[in-house]
């Protein structure tokens, strides 16, 4: 009786065994036919333009006498596509221009580090392919970071800085260390676009079109936990850690539009009025709603955008 039931056992587990290892060569198989069917249905927009011997993919609409120059913050799938509420709400005053680094939206990936001083050359090499040599720079979350240290590199070229819910260098929990290398398991495999396919659709409830969701999943999937994404992960604390030291400049005009109800980083608002405190020209204001500012409260924010660029002229 003993051994039937340890036969039985056994067979049970080696079914299961071939069932996981079915499963698991399923799961991979799906995600590189989904890959290559899903390449062909991304629909190009913007321009590419010449970066460091690569392309770095550009979105460029409106015909303002000034330019603005728009950033994304990390991992957002597809810049150009994203900032599609803002952009349509900025572009009937001004020229803009949105910057999809490498690794993000329809540009290349790239080897190179991805530290900041890297991150900011690219950005710069990139408008000065454009020959745009003036601007207004504005960016969302971690581009509070990388806009720091740009400020400071090309402060002659920028006429003022605009956060969007933008990352602050002394916030809490950068020091973190990822697990890089279960995101690169993740990817291989094909079970990051299984967890993806399976988790809510975060464009479901966003004001976009159903077309431009349906870019944005496919680029999202195309663009996940891909080496020069990760390899901006694996810099994040150190590139916080660099921009400690760094300071706006005084006579830079500096608007920080940011969440008023962040539960996940302490000290949200004060954080920014303390880079502002300084600035002759600083400014900080609160909008309800979530990190993504710009999916939501465009029209606030560029109607507070505007109205502070005519106070300080």
């Amino acid at each position: 009786m003993m051994k039937k039931i340890l036969n039985f056992i056994l067979k049970s587990l080696a079914v299961l065994v071939i069932a996981i290892g079915v499963f698991i060569v399923i799961v991979f198989i799906v995600n590189l036919i989904s890959n290559k069917s899903e390449q062909g249905k991304i629909q190009p927009y913007g321009q590419l333009v010449p970066v460091d011997g690569k392309n770095m993919n550009v979105l460029i609409q409106g015909k303002g006498e000034e330019t603005i120059v728009l950033l994304p913050g990390y991992g957002t799938a597809a810049p150009a596509l994203d900032f599609k509420p803002l952009v349509e709400e900025l572009s009937p005053f001004y020229k803009v221009v949105v910057i999809e680094p490498f690794g993000y939206g329809l540009s290349d990936r790239t080897e190179k580090e991805r530290s900041t001083e890297n991150i900011v050359n690219e950005t710069h090499e990139a408008l000065q392919s454009l020959k745009i040599d003036r601007y207004i720079l504005m960016g969302h979350s971690i581009f509070g970071i990388y806009g720091l240290d740009y400020v400071n590199k090309y402060g002659n070229e920028v006429s003022a800085l605009v956060g969007i819910d933008s990352s602050v260098p002394t916030q809490g929990g950068m020091d973190v260390e990822f697990p890089i290398k279960t995101f690169k398991i993740l990817k291989k495999s094909g079970f990051g676009r299984l967890i993806m396919k399976l988790s809510a659709d975060p464009y479901a409830t966003l004001p976009f079109d159903d077309e431009t969701k349906k870019q944005m999943r496919i680029i999202a999937l195309k663009n996940m936990y891909n080496s020069s994404l990760l390899n901006e992960l694996e810099n994040i604390s150190n590139n916080f850690k660099a921009a400690k030291n760094l300071t706006f400049p005084k006579n830079l005009p500096v608007i920080f539009f940011i969440q008023a109800n962040n539960t996940d980083n302490e000290g949200w608002i004060p954080l920014h009025e303390e880079q502002v405190k300084n600035s002759v020209q600083g400014k900080v204001m609160t909008f309800e709603g979530g990190h993504y500012l710009h999916h939501t409260r465009s029209k606030e924010i560029v109607e507070n955008f505007r109205e502070f660029m005519k106070e300080i002229k």
